[in-house]
């Protein structure tokens, strides 16, 4: 019987001890040095903002410092393979939302990553819609009016909203198709331009961020019909949703928080604890209803999983129903 030699299976043996060892001590100890969260979106944008406040915070709760790394351009994806390609060590964190991390993914041609399994998800931070806007000089006071009003002259409206692919245009286009209407798109290069249009009359019907709208929309200079997602939005609270319309529009605007590929179920887990504590803050509730975004409901990294993948998988079905798609 050929044995191996003692001197050969004390060091493997030792060699195993001493991974094992730092696989224990890294989960044991993390974070011992500063994390990096990576926001594939420009500084100021509200995505950075809400990154911001919560690295400011989960630093606080994990006793470390958080590096905002802003890394924009290409519709999320720099921002994002940077975080696919990062150690799986619980160092680098994606700060994001759903339109990097559904809608691009549903739109493109070709994106160099797979958001299914090439991230791991951690915690959602809120939850969201867009709103659907007229005029004052439009008659249509909620969504069944307007879409009557639009199929009653076919081809006299066009509808605006920040980019081709945005996610107003996107629930347009879905309009469009469960109620036959015929109206074009008009893309804007700015949201204040589109709002600015939307008040004089010269646009007549457009979408726009949660946020952006709610000074034309309290001085009664514009009005909002409608809002996408789940829920009401909290500085809104009297703008229904497509839903409760009877138009069952699905997906909803969200943000959150992702790791590398591989990060230690222990570290993602820790994460996901802390930031769900810090959304029941009542200062940062405070915050975030500040922005007219709801605080979203506490969920686990496999539920915000699903939620990412049936949204993904809605946003597809729309695109293929449309047949539009955006170049990289």
């Amino acid at each position: 019987m050929n044995l191996m030699p003692a001197t050969r299976r004390a060091a493997i043996a030792a060699a195993v001890f001493m991974s094992a060892s730092l696989v224990f001590a890294q989960g044991d100890t993390w974070p011992s040095r500063p994390i990096t969260m990576i926001v594939p979106s420009s500084a100021g944008s509200g995505t950075d903002l809400m990154a911001r406040e919560m690295a400011h915070r989960l630093g606080m709760a994990l006793g470390q410092s958080i590096v905002v790394e802003n890394k924009a351009g290409g519709s999320g994806i720099i921002g994002t393979q940077a975080v696919v390609r990062a150690a799986a060590d619980g160092y680098t964190l994606l700060y994001t939302n759903a339109t990097n991390m559904v809608m691009a993914p549903a739109l493109m041609k070709s994106v160099p990553y797979d958001v299914t399994k090439d991230l791991a998800p951690v915690a959602q931070t809120a939850a969201g819609g867009v709103f659907l806007l007229v005029s004052n000089d439009l008659p249509a006071r909620n969504l069944k009016e307007l879409v009557e009003l639009v199929k009653s002259s076919p081809g006299k409206f066009t509808f605006g909203s920040w980019a081709v692919g945005s996610s107003g245009h996107m629930t347009m286009e879905w309009l469009k198709r469960q109620t036959g209407m015929k109206i074009d798109h008009v893309p804007y290069r700015q949201v204040p331009q589109l709002l600015t249009e939307l008040t004089t009359g010269t646009l007549k019907i457009g979408f726009a961020d949660p946020a952006a709208p709610l000074p034309f929309m309290e001085s009664g200079r514009l009005r909002a019909i409608a809002v996408t997602g789940t829920v009401r939005l909290p500085r809104a609270a009297s703008v229904p949703t497509f839903a409760e319309q009877g138009y069952a529009f699905e997906p909803v605007g969200w943000f959150g928080v992702f790791a590398p590929p591989g990060t230690p179920a222990a570290i993602v887990q820790r994460l996901n604890t802390e930031i769900n504590k810090i959304q029941q803050q009542p200062d940062m509730v405070a915050k975030v209803t500040a922005m007219n975004i709801a605080p979203p409901p506490t969920k686990s990294p496999d539920a915000f999983r699903s939620m990412m993948i049936q949204d993904l998988q809605m946003w597809k079905r729309i695109v293929a129903d449309t047949g539009i798609t955006v170049d990289n």
